[in-house]
């Protein structure tokens, strides 16, 4: 058990994060951990969790708050770390182990590093106190002023401890890396002169004069325009420093990692005239291993007329020394990569040796041209084969195609190389590296061999080893413009011997996987291939089946296209199908398609088709990707994050991160954004085969995920809200659940998965878990409530289903209870009565008193608008004693939120605002907002009532201006309804009609 003030304030465990709720509670174990082993008394907490003049009911916010962050700690097992939430009197104590607060870590780390003498191990300890900082201290908390004042405290600290890492860094001689560490922090705090400093007199020690007396005159300006002051004494003494030149710019003990341009500077020596050689060429190319120097100009790239060699293969281009097959041109006479020319002896004057002859290339009027024919059928990709024509501008560019199995990479580039022969006069080569084949990829020698055999090498003439056929590979396309297309790479190291060494040469990749390695180390320009959009693809099989065929049935075909996914393999192999079948109607196969269980098998001919290219993908991947893979077939939703994968296939989110990580990589997922992936159809039906035995395991897990995670959303939404219902009996708690940090961001995550969780009801009932399928549906209430209009019923009818089926009183109360008051509010009120009439007696019957509290607030609220006033006050006054004696404070205030409207309603605008005033003092908390607006416009309302006209137009003014600012447009529609009978003021005209329209796009 971890607790973290360093970031955001969270207590992590073994199995992932505890769920703290809303912003309040986490200021209160804010406050509690900075005086940790401490009484923290409740005017502290009160100061800390209030800015302004706290609420007459603070101390049970606070005792509240305590109680459900004790019972968090509880069901963590913290006693077993040895952690107590304590009360004391009038004050609270959190006792724990120093050595679990994050704080307290860092402080200890400070200490250690201050005493150690070697600057080495001081470095290594103020990087790792430095990583225990995960973001700004007390994120997540709300920012009351004591709090404020400790994260100042913490950020100061955190300031402190980076100038002692760069002044340890300094004292190390590595004057770029304490660079390196002061310039992020001086930027992001601008006009703290002490960074500003530190980081000058880096800079200037590490060789970079110019940049530190630019970072000087920048902190100048910016001090004078904004605060009106000049530089204090420790910016002035830096700057001094510099124009002193005293001490004088140090390379550090490593001789050459501070030098401006990060090389040696023993390594730069003057050129001299015996090292160019004829064509004016600058020293050595390097050897196989690339470590050449040359100091001069490389020269241009000459005209395909230009470059050739002689008979014997002694003579290169016209007036230049051959080059060695090592990649020397003749021109160096020292040791390799010096570029200082001359021999041993280092005579300027002395003449180079002979350069050994280069191998003969065959002569001929034809460039050698390796590649396969141009595609058959290609349709679209005009934007692809743009991004090619630009990722191939440049010098000596490798352009990297990527995309699922099956989704047209060789096509692409075969496509892209063909329509751009002309620019590669020299030649194109190409070579299957079969990265994911059933035979195995190819040896390197044996491409290279290919390679240098089709240039003219004579075959006794090709290097034995990799390292020297690679180099002479580079050496003998140095001055050509050639294209080089290596197609199904699997990883980056079979790729870069392949790498011609002309800075006129193309190089085309394509790969199931992203190759970073090639991106990060060759400057690799990705363009990556997606599937076929809908007139691509009916194009597509319009080129297999001939126009005709297509035309005559374009419904079908459009249907195909998307069964296939659009992705080419699957059309191609469809059109194959149905080729060789005239008598086949493309609706008849779209039919076949449909069925989900068979389609795979129908998208195979002989042995080609997506499940053989899949396996193919499947097979190199490591086995926790695998198992991932596997489980994501058996997710019921579009979508799925990190906590839903990890759910699905037993682990935690960091693994499932991880295998994600693995998985998109090798295309088989795709991420749509920041922690969000989704598979392609095809994908997911080739994954649910994979083990379809733990089907029922992989779904069960994802149900219960979705329980946890939501009720977590709705505590945080509702915080006074009490649970819907007890976990099923042998509910699966996940590894880890997501924790919300705020009202807005549970409200979120309702909204967004809103679609999965309809789906994830749905399969529930499909497979038979009624209990998971109307939790599942009910727990989404807060969402329910903030957008009552958005069509719930159908999915609430769903569940209803499902609690029937389970034979759940409690199930079906509840649902009812919830169902009854959506149809209400969709003016569907006979349906309303009749659904609501039974639910008091099915809660009753299950014990719930708390349920049969709801079920008579909401029929009563169906009886006030059929008129029944009388029966209505009843069934809501009796709502409001059942939850006083359940002391449960959120139902009462439901219950006097609608018998203050019924009291409107009667003409008893007194009866309305005294029971307003009572729902108030209970509460709610400022995250309950949907609930103080309903309050505030009956309150406004009945002050018209009374006469009161200008009290009440403020209320119903505060109640719309706060339901606007929170995005709760059903309440701001309310109160300014409301408003606009007694005032025809145009702006609450205007901000009606904003908040209608936003209420119709969203709904």
């Amino acid at each position: 058990m971890e607790f973290r003030l360093l970031g955001t304030v969270s207590v992590d465990t073994f199995t992932g994060p505890l769920p703290l709720g809303p912003a309040k509670r986490r200021s209160l174990l804010a406050a509690l951990l900075l005086s940790a082993n401490t009484p923290v008394s409740i005017s502290r907490l009160t100061d800390s969790l209030w800015d302004d003049t706290p609420p007459l009911h603070a101390r049970s916010v606070i005792q509240g708050h305590v109680s459900r962050l004790r019972a968090l700690l509880v069901g963590a097992d913290a006693e077993a770390y040895g952690v107590e939430l304590v009360t004391l009197g009038d004050a609270y104590v959190l006792r724990l182990p120093e050595t679990l607060l994050d704080s307290q870590r860092f402080e200890e780390l400070l200490t250690l590093a201050r005493g150690q003498r070697s600057p080495a191990d001081a470095v290594l300890m103020l990087k790792e106190a430095l990583s225990l900082w995960q973001g700004p201290a007390l994120s997540g908390a709300f920012a009351g002023r004591p709090l404020q004042a400790a994260a100042h405290s913490l950020e100061e600290s955190r300031l402190a401890t980076v100038e002692q890492l760069a002044h340890a860094y300094a004292a190390m001689g590595e004057h770029n890396r304490a660079a390196a560490v002061l310039r992020a922090e001086a930027v992001a705090h601008p006009m703290r002169e002490s960074l500003a400093a530190a980081l000058m007199t880096a800079l200037y020690r590490a060789g970079r004069q110019s940049e530190a007396l630019d970072w000087f005159h920048r902190t100048r300006r910016l001090l004078a325009d904004e605060l009106g002051i000049d530089p204090g004494h420790e910016l002035a003494d830096a700057y001094a420093l510099i124009l002193r030149g005293d001490p004088g710019p140090d390379t550090g003990r490593d001789g050459g990692r501070n030098a401006p341009d990060g090389h040696g500077t023993a390594a730069r020596g003057p050129v001299r005239a015996g090292s160019v050689g004829g064509g004016g060429d600058s020293g050595s190319h390097g050897g196989p291993a690339g470590n050449g120097s040359g100091a001069g100009p490389v020269p241009a790239a000459r005209p395909a007329a230009d470059r050739r060699t002689g008979p014997d293969g002694a003579a290169g281009p016209a007036g230049r020394p051959a080059e060695q097959p090592g990649g020397r041109s003749g021109g160096t006479g020292g040791s390799a990569g010096t570029g200082t020319g001359g021999s041993a002896g280092g005579a300027p004057g002395s003449a180079p040796p002979r350069p050994l002859p280069v191998p003969s290339l065959a002569g001929g009027p034809h460039p050698t041209d390796l590649l396969p024919r141009t595609p058959r059928g290609f349709q679209g990709r005009t934007a692809e084969l743009a991004a090619l024509t630009r990722a191939a501008a440049g010098e000596a560019p490798v352009c990297l195609v990527t995309g699922p199995a099956g989704v047209g990479k060789t096509a692409l580039a075969l496509q892209w190389a063909h329509r751009n022969q002309a620019a590669f006069p020299d030649g194109r080569l190409f070579a299957d590296l079969r990265g994911f084949s059933d035979t195995g990829e190819p040896a390197l020698i044996e491409v290279l061999r290919e390679f240098l055999l089709a240039l003219g090498v004579a075959p006794r003439r090709v290097p034995e080893s990799v390292a020297a056929a690679a180099a002479l590979f580079r050496s003998l396309t140095d001055r050509r413009r050639l294209l080089v297309v290596l197609d199904n790479a699997r990883h980056s190291a079979a790729v870069r011997p392949l790498l011609p060494g002309g800075t006129d040469c193309v190089t085309l990749v394509t790969s199931r996987h992203r190759l970073e390695g090639l991106i990060a180390s060759d400057a690799a320009r990705p363009v990556p291939l997606d599937v076929l959009e809908p007139p691509d693809s009916t194009a597509l099989l319009a080129g297999v089946l001939g126009e005709d065929r297509v035309l005559a049935e374009p419904v079908a075909a459009r249907r195909l296209a998307e069964l296939c996914g659009g992705l080419p393999l699957a059309l191609r192999v469809t059109a194959a199908r149905l080729a060789g079948r005239p008598t086949w109607t493309l609706a008849g196969l779209a039919d076949e398609l449909a069925d989900e269980r068979s389609r795979l098998t129908f998208l195979d001919v002989d042995d080609t088709g997506v499940s053989a290219a899949l396996r193919l993908t499947v097979q190199q991947l490591p086995q926790d990707a695998v198992h991932q893979l596997a489980r994501l077939g058996h997710h019921p939703g579009s979508h799925f994050d990190p906590y839903t994968a990890a759910a699905l296939a037993g682990t935690d989110p960091v693994v499932a991160t991880a295998a994600l990580e693995r998985l998109a990589a090798a295309h088989l997922v795709t991420e749509t954004g920041p922690g969000r992936w989704i598979l392609h159809d095809l994908v997911r039906l080739y994954a649910r085969g994979m083990d379809p035995e733990r089907g029922p395991d992989a779904l069960i897990g994802v149900l219960d995920h979705y329980i946890a995670t939501a009720l977590a959303a709705a505590d945080t939404a509702e915080p006074g809200g009490e649970p819907c219902f007890v976990l099923p009996e042998d509910y699966h708690r996940p590894v880890a659940v997501r924790d919300f940090v705020d009202r807005p961001a549970a409200m979120h995550w309702l909204a967004t998965e809103r679609d999965d969780l309809a789906l994830a009801a749905v399969a529930a009932r499909t497979a038979g878990f009624h209990d998971r399928a109307w939790r599942i549906i009910l727990l989404q209430w807060p969402q329910v409530v903030w957008r009552v209009r958005d069509s719930w019923s159908p999915l609430l009818e769903l569940a209803l289903d499902s609690a029937r089926a389970h034979d759940d009183a409690y199930a079906e109360s509840r649902v009812l209870n919830l169902l009854g008051w959506v149809l209400t509010e969709e003016g569907r009120t006979a349906e309303a009565v009749a659904l609501l009439e039974r639910s008091p007696a099915l809660a009753r019957q299950a014990g719930d008193r708390l349920g049969e509290a709801t079920a008579l607030i909401n029929l009563a609220v169906v009886q006030a608008e059929q008129g029944e006033l009388d029966t209505a006050l009843e069934d809501c006054g009796r709502a409001v004693e059942l939850a006083r004696e359940e002391q449960d404070a959120h139902t009462e205030m439901l219950a006097l939120q609608h018998l203050a409207r019924m009291q409107l309603t009667a003409n008893r605008p007194h009866e309305a605002l005294e029971s307003v005033r009572t729902a108030l003092d209970l509460g709610p908390e400022h995250e309950e907002i949907a609930r103080r607006v309903l309050l505030l416009t009956t309150s406004g309302e009945a002050r018209l009532a009374l006469g009161e006209e200008g009290e009440g137009i403020r209320l119903l003014d505060l109640a719309a201006g706060e339901a606007e600012n929170s995005g709760y447009d059903e309440g701001a529609v309310r109160a300014l309804q409301a408003l606009l009978r007694v005032t025809a003021e145009p702006e609450y005209l205007k901000r009606y009609e904003q908040a209608v329209r936003r209420l119709t796009e969203d709904g």
